[in-house]
């Protein structure tokens, strides 16, 4: 089951946490906070363990840290995809600033300082602060691993995809962390900002037969990711797209389909696939998923 949250309802979470569901995981898409695209998903397993993925812009951190409080305020893992500035602020600034906030083992597949000046010199700032904040409070990222297994409450997590320092296109984004999460009841596939370029290496690769899911987060928020292939492969029956209004109509003043990004290209290859229904942040907001 899938419901979109209205303002109040979540107020009203916040303040008093569920019970959760006792038959699975229940996953959140949290809204943008700021113009900026950004990837926020907070989980929580049937017994109560809370895990967060990326976290968004620094300007996404205050709504973050109260949803996370409104949960119980402890962080059982946090997953970081790859470090952008609109995936690890939100967390950077939450670790420095945990207003009576928990964080238990986080887990990242990280390129050098080095690697990213040389080959995303534009977004080598973000992975520099984050590992500044790291040593500023006595922590440290855990390297994940392809093929590595996680099992929260029985909530499954298998990692399909780790940092590929080899594809020199895309850089970063390519460098995406994919997981793949499930229990009885559905199975979500999280991309991350994953490109053309290692979406191929995915479809390719040693597991690529657990790429089929219920639902899939749309590559780099639906612009300009991984290809249609992945998709197809993927065979989502529901779209999780962390893509703000303007990006979702690619306008960039002039109306819909005045920008440079791809996301209508993409929409289309969703609807071609017969997907019953896209989520949105854009357009509905929180979203929470049973």
């Amino acid at each position: 089951m899938v419901m979109v949250v209205s303002m109040a309802l979540v107020a009203i979470m916040q303040a008093t946490p569920q019970a959760g569901n006792r038959d699975g995981f229940t996953l959140w898409q949290l809204p943008e906070q700021t113009p900026s695209q950004m990837m926020s998903y907070v989980l929580r397993t049937p017994n109560g363990k809370i895990i967060v993925i990326d976290g968004g812009m620094a300007g996404d951190a205050p709504y973050l840290r109260q949803f996370i409080k409104g949960l119980g305020g402890e962080v059982e893992a946090w997953f970081l995809t790859h470090p952008h500035v609109d995936h690890v602020s939100a967390f950077i600034d939450i670790l420095r600033n945990p207003d009576g906030i928990k964080i238990g083992p986080i887990y990242a597949s990280l390129p050098t300082e080095e690697w990213m000046l040389k080959y995303d010199p534009q977004y080598a700032a973000s992975l520099i602060n984050l590992n500044k904040a790291l040593k500023e409070t006595g922590r440290a990222a855990v390297e994940l691993a392809s093929g590595q297994d996680f099992v929260f409450d029985g909530v499954n997590f298998k990692v399909l995809a780790v940092k590929n320092t080899e594809i020199l296109t895309g850089t970063a984004n390519n460098s995406s962390v994919v997981l793949r999460i499930w229990d009885s009841t559905k199975s979500v596939l999280f991309l991350g900002d994953t490109g053309p370029e290692s979406g191929e290496k995915l479809l390719r690769g040693k597991y690529a037969s657990y790429l089929p899911s219920d639902y899939v987060q749309m590559a780099h928020h639906g612009q300009d990711g991984a290809g249609e292939e992945v998709y197809k492969a993927i065979k989502p029956s529901y779209c999780l797209w962390t893509t703000p209004l303007w990006l979702w109509n690619v306008d960039n003043g002039g109306g819909t389909g005045s920008g440079p990004w791809k996301t209508l290209e993409t929409r289309k290859w969703i609807e071609n696939l017969g997907v019953k229904r896209n989520y949105v942040t854009g357009v509905d907001g929180l979203v929470e998923i049973n």
